[in-house]
């Protein structure tokens, strides 16, 4: 069965996005953390020190800037970006493993938000700690086309020019399903580990499973 784009649920924003402000990147590190490559994940990004640079060296601690960091106790989020709440996405990706698990595979399952970071990550018990990152690449798909990660394979190859849109940190192919409040995209839901005929179409069922577990709640 072919997912579409309705999967997406079209949600009220009422229940989904409770707890969750407008859609705003995360503020800047004072350090200027950056990516470790261009196939980094979204908030994958190493501050500069303590860490070992090229000569086999632990890079020292830098000074403090002005002011401090700001993120004690009470500070204000460090990301207001749109997305599922921590509560729904870790009850989407639950049902999403447990609706892999019935057929038979050990998954792992992301939910990103609107910019692309994760909410949750969950690897099923047995499963290769892998899939999760394989997971928020695909959701990274299905968030940026706004269609599951399968049909925006199909785009590509029906249309090259949508090459363009594709980032080096995305994996195409099926296997995530879009997350759609009122038209807006605010997150994905991305599965892997079970593949499936066409390639990644078990996972895509899966993570259609999950999004269905927040339609339910929400009525």
């Amino acid at each position: 069965m072919r997912l579409q784009a309705s999967i997406a649920l079209k949600l009220g924003a009422a229940g989904l996005l409770a707890g969750v402000a407008a859609n705003v990147p995360a503020a800047e590190s004072p350090f200027h953390d950056k990516p470790a490559s261009p196939r980094s994940l979204p908030a994958d990004n190493l501050p500069p020190f303590r860490m070992l640079d090229d000569n086999g060296n632990l890079i020292p601690l830098p000074g403090m800037p002005p002011g401090g960091l700001h993120r004690g106790a009470g500070a204000a989020p460090e990301s207001t970006a749109r997305g599922p709440s921590m509560a729904l996405a870790i009850e989407a990706a639950e049902a999403a493993v447990a609706s892999c698990k019935a057929s038979g595979y050990r998954v792992g399952v992301s939910v990103i938000d609107s910019v692309g970071e994760a909410r949750v990550m969950l690897t099923a018990d047995g499963s290769d700690g892998s899939h999760v990152f394989v997971a928020t690449r695909k959701a990274l798909t299905a968030l940026t086309f706004e269609v599951p990660s399968s049909e925006a394979a199909d785009i590509i190859a029906r249309d090259k020019s949508m090459l363009a849109r594709v980032t080096p940190n995305m994996f195409v192919m099926g296997g995530a399903v879009p997350i759609i409040v009122d038209h807006a995209t605010i997150g994905a839901i991305g599965v892997s580990g079970a593949a499936g005929t066409p390639f990644g179409h078990q996972d895509e069922i899966c993570a259609a499973a999950g999004l269905r577990k927040i339609r339910k709640k929400l009525g």
